[in-house]
């Protein structure tokens, strides 16, 4: 994980088109999604536009796929993912996504709980303010890892 990090870091950037194909197969996203949730695919179509790929898994046992995960009840949102390691939950941007695997905290990973208008996959016209959090596994108290505030 490490090691995948740190090539990406300071490798591809520096290669630019030279390594296209691999620069397009950005960081694989494994996600876990109710097969009847729209705003889950949106959010990986999201992702996709921004260049990670996703594997798309449907389940209907998404409260075990978060418990399996150790996301805190209180961070709970409708979809699941992992990415590098890091546990993702719910529409949190690929901004934000991207500055976690570049920054590499020591966090179990980031989570926008609910479903606020205006984050990723949940476009409806309404745009909310909303935060992204972060938590550690030993203490699951989140903290802000970036904020998402309308003009």
């Amino acid at each position: 994980m490490l090691a995948r990090r740190l090539l990406r870091r300071l490798v591809l950037p520096g290669l630019g088109l030279v390594l296209s194909p691999l620069a397009v197969a950005g960081p694989l996203v494994e996600m876990w999604k109710d097969p009847n949730c729209g705003c889950c695919t949106a959010w990986a179509e999201h992702l996709e536009a921004e260049g990670f790929e996703v594997r798309l898994h449907d389940t209907r046992e998404m409260r075990q796929v978060k418990i399996d995960r150790g996301v805190p009840p209180r961070l709970a949102s409708c979809h699941t993912a992992v990415v590098d390691g890091y546990v993702i939950e719910g529409h949190v941007p690929a901004a934000d996504i991207r500055r976690l695997l570049e920054e590499g905290p020591e966090v179990a990973g980031l989570a926008v709980p609910g479903m606020p208008h205006g984050s990723p996959g949940m476009e409806t016209g309404r745009v909310d303010d909303y935060a992204v959090y972060s938590w550690q596994v030993a203490d699951p108290a989140p903290e802000i890892f970036q904020r998402h505030i309308q003009p």
